[in-house]
Parts: C-alpha cells; structure tokens; sequence
C-alpha cells in the first residue's frame, strides 16, 4: 500500500513537470510574445503628443514608424505641412509580454499626428522691389501685378512682361524682363514648371528695320521704343501659410498705385518757391503747410536751406522710352554773367529774348509720368531763338532782425493821426513800446554814420548796411556806439529811451533804400 501511494506521488510529480514543459513551449510559439532574455528592456510603450499608441519590441522601430507615419501625411498633400510630434518611449524587461502589430501602430500614429497638424504651406512667390515685399500665390499672379504696371503707360498694348532666371545668382531668383509683343502666337514664352516650379523663359529678339543715309521726319517709327521698372525687382520661390499671402487686387494696389513719399529739395542759387513748385509739381500753398520754416508763398529762400517736399510715388515705378514728333516755338536759355560785386537779388537784362521755331523727333525718357531726359535725334530750325543775356549778382544779402526782444507794436509804418502835436503824420517806421533802459541791437551789421541828438529823433543811431539800406533808432535814452563804428548784427547799440518827439518809453525803428523810408516789416522775419 505504501509502495502503491509513492508511485502515485511519483507519477503526479513527472505529470505537473511535463504539462509546465508543454505549456512554456505553447507560449513561446505564440505570436505576439516575447521570451525572457535578460539583455535589459524588451518592450516599449510608445506614446505620440501624450496618447498611447500601442508596444513594440525595439525603441528604433518606434522612431521608424514616426517617420513613416509623417511621410505618409505629407504624401497626401502638394503642399508643405507642419505638425507638432513629440514621441515618448518607455521600455520595460518582461519575461513574456503583448507586442502590437506594426499596422496597427502606424494607423493609431497618423490618426494622432493629424490631429495635430500646425498649418499647411504651399508653393508661393515673394515679389520684392527694392525693400518692400509682398507674397503672392503663384507665378501668374506676379506676372499680372507686374503687367498692370506697364499697362497704365502702354496704351497700345504692345508689351508684354516676362520672368527669366538671374544667370548672376546663386540661388533661384527671378528677374522681369519686358519686351515688345509678337503679332504671332508661335513666338509666344512658355513657362517652363520642371524646374522645382519655377518659370524659365526663353528670350526673344527684335530686329529693328535698316535705313540707309539721312532718315526724313516720316522715316522714325514714334511711339514708345521700350519700357522697364525703375525699381530692382526680384521673384524667389517659398513656401508660407496662406495667411501670409496678400490677394491680388490688394497686392497691386500697394505695389502700383501712388502713396506719399517725403523727400527733401536743397535750395540752388536762383532758385524760387514758384519754380520749385514747377519743378516738384506741387502747389507753393502746399509746399508751404509742408515746411515751418516758411511763413507765406512769398518767403525769401536761402541757398543750401531744405524743404521737404511729399511726393506721391508708387513702390514700383514704370520706365519707357517714346520716340515723338515736335513742331513747337522754342526758348533758348538763358545765358547769365555773374557779377561778383552785386547781390543775388539784384539782376540786369542785356539783350531780351524772342522765340525760335523747330520741328524735331525725340527720345524722351520717362519715369511713370515724369520726363526725366530727352535726346533730339533730328532737328530742324525754322527760325533761331534769341537768348536772353543778363546779369546776376552771386553775393548773398544781408538778412535783417528785430532791434529789442519783446516790445508791442503801438504805430505802424505810414499814415496816420499826429500823436501829439509836432509828431509826423506820415510815420516813417514804426513804434515799439518799451521801458526805458531796454537794450537795443544792430538789426544788421554796418557803419554808424550818426550817434548822437537828432531833433525830433531825440537821441538816435544810424546804421548804413552793405546792400544799400539803412535803419534808425530813435528816442533813445543812451548811445552806445560812435560815428564811423563797425558793428556786426546783434551788436549793443543803445538803450531805449523817451527823448525827441515822443508820447512815452518806446523805439523808433526806421529803414531806408537810396533815401526813401521803407516798411520795415517787410525785411524782418515774422513774429
């Protein structure tokens, strides 16, 4: 009986060892488990942007299927895409454990990487002119910004705008070319997309017809010869969201259309407010709202001083060449003999002008609508104009200054009712009350010619300048200078005072020309 239970115990014990041994070898042939190796982590849980997306066996493989699943959105789209991954691993040593089918983790990846794509860029076109940019959706949106702005001159729609690549450049850049229009459509461009999408165009030729000896009037083919952008324009290739893309419509009107630009004009010798308005084209009461430094359209100019003037530009100017025909009266131009001992504002007509007659044929060129140059290739005079000779004075004015600071106006130059008996009814000059012992100063340099009592005047000063004027300043209460003293503007002449012919503290301050009194308040700047 004892015998009979060891056996048992015996056959029990093989019993449990082999169905373990059977059960261990079942495990290992089925797929999807990996056996225990000790060799450190052998299975990895693999999260994308903090969603699980299942367990693989090695880290690398993870990472490959990264990529795979991002190459597979992209593939589904012509254009670039952004998306925001951030791959986590954790690995873990099992002694046998599920492993996911590869598949089965791409698909779970790409549905969360497309969950997350950040924002889509497509193939664009960034037109530069210049420093100013704009970004446009395709290569015949450029096209047609840049024919709009020959369009506004080309009024026989003859030219045609076209991108060739600049052979200069290191990299892919584009440059307008602009070329007369073939009356054939074999002769037309095409562009050329295989080259990683940007347009190649061939270059055209234009033979001009050859005349031989002298051309007649009738023999020049007039109306525009060419045209171009007076801006360096460029064309690169890039790849933007679309909210960084500008419409057309919109893009053109920045890029085409006038905007206020300031600029600043220097004063030349000769120059007037009235034919720098000529030359700048705008209206003198603007150019004066322009400039504090001018009081009135009848402001006195110094050579070398700066007016801004705004000028409306567009961001991309139009150049052109026209040919044209002239049969106009002509003025030749005035020839100038420059006198070194008069002043600029002091001028004398030798020989008066007549107009002359010509037929000519120009190369006039052309910045949008402002003549820039002219080149006469035939002339013909009918009748030669006459010039006008004079001469000039190229030494500068003096300038002239108020004789106190402060003081009130209380008489002004001219006529007006005897403030008190033995005063002039024609004023001379004009009153400036203030207290007595007020300094008084030189209003321009020159030579004292009279310090001292001068009747009605009381004590007086007299100024001789080197344009030929000179200022008065009566009722003073002391003298300061001397007869035949230099003194320079600004220079302490006197102190105010209430001597003479005088109805209280104040200054008489007179200018003469050749003799006759003057107002004053015409040579002095403006309070």
């Amino acid at each position: 009986m004892k015998k009979n239970k060891r056996s048992y115990k015996k056959y029990k014990f093989t019993y449990i060892k082999i169905t373990l041994f059977t059960l261990f070898i079942c495990l290992l042939s089925v797929k999807g488990y990996t056996p225990f190796t000790s060799s450190g982590d052998n299975l990895f849980h693999v999260t994308v942007n903090g969603q699980d997306v299942g367990t693989v066996e090695q880290k690398e493989k993870a990472e490959a299927l990264l990529i795979q699943a991002r190459r597979n959105i992209a593939s589904q789209s012509d254009e670039l895409v952004f998306i925001e991954a951030e791959l986590s691993i954790e690995g873990e040593e099992m002694l046998w454990g599920h492993v996911d089918d590869e598949k089965d983790v791409l698909e779970r990846m790409e549905e969360v990487l497309r969950g997350s794509i950040l924002e889509t860029r497509q193939r664009s076109y960034t037109l530069k002119v210049n420093n100013y940019m704009v970004n446009l959706a395709s290569l015949d949106e450029v096209v047609q910004l840049l024919q709009a702005a020959i369009d506004k001159y080309d009024s026989e729609d003859r030219f045609r705008v076209a991108l060739a690549y600049d052979t200069g450049r290191e990299f892919s850049v584009l440059a307008p070319s602009v070329d007369i229009d073939s009356d054939s459509g074999d002769d037309k461009d095409e562009i050329d997309y295989s080259h990683g999408g940007i347009a190649s165009v061939l270059a055209r030729s234009h033979t001009e017809p050859v005349v031989t000896g002298e051309m007649g009037f009738e023999d020049y083919d007039l109306g525009i010869l060419t045209m171009g952008f007076a801006q360096k324009v460029e064309v690169v290739e890039a790849y933007l969201p679309e909210s960084l893309l500008t419409p057309l419509e919109t893009a053109t009107n920045r890029i085409i259309m006038e905007q206020e630009t300031p600029s600043i004009y220097e004063v030349k010798q000769g120059d007037t407010l009235s034919e720098i308005a000529i030359t700048v084209n705008i209206p003198m009461d603007k150019i004066v709202e322009m400039n504090d430094s001018l009081d009135s359209v009848n402001s006195i100019l110094q050579i070398g001083q700066q007016l801004v003037i705004t000028v409306p530009e567009p961001e991309l100017s139009v150049t052109r060449v026209e040919q044209i025909y002239l049969a106009e009266s002509y003025e030749a131009d005035v020839q100038i003999i420059d006198v070194d001992t008069w002043f600029t504002n002091q001028t004398e007509v030798l020989v008066q002008p007549s107009a002359g007659f010509r037929k000519a044929v120009l190369n006039v060129t052309y910045v949008d609508n402002k003549e820039v140059s002219r080149e006469i290739l035939k002339e013909e005079i009918v009748q030669e104009a006459v010039a006008k000779v004079m001469k000039r004075g190229t030494k500068i004015p003096p300038t002239y200054n108020w004789p106190i600071y402060g003081g009130r106006q209380t008489s002004s130059f001219g006529r007006r009712s005897a403030p008190k008996k033995g005063a002039s009814t024609n004023h001379m000059g004009i009153d400036l009350a203030t207290p007595t012992g007020t300094p008084v100063y030189a209003s321009c340099g020159g030579t004292v010619t009279k310090a001292g009592w001068g009747s009605g005047y009381g004590y007086v000063v007299y100024i001789d300048h080197i344009d030929g004027k000179q200022t008065r300043y009566g009722h003073l209460s002391r003298v300061l200078v001397s007869v035949g003293q230099k003194v320079k503007q600004g220079d302490r002449i006197a102190l105010s005072g209430n001597t003479g012919v005088s109805t209280g503290p104040h200054l008489h301050f007179e200018m003469r020309i050749n003799g006759t009194a003057v107002d004053p308040l015409k040579y002095l700047p403006k309070r």
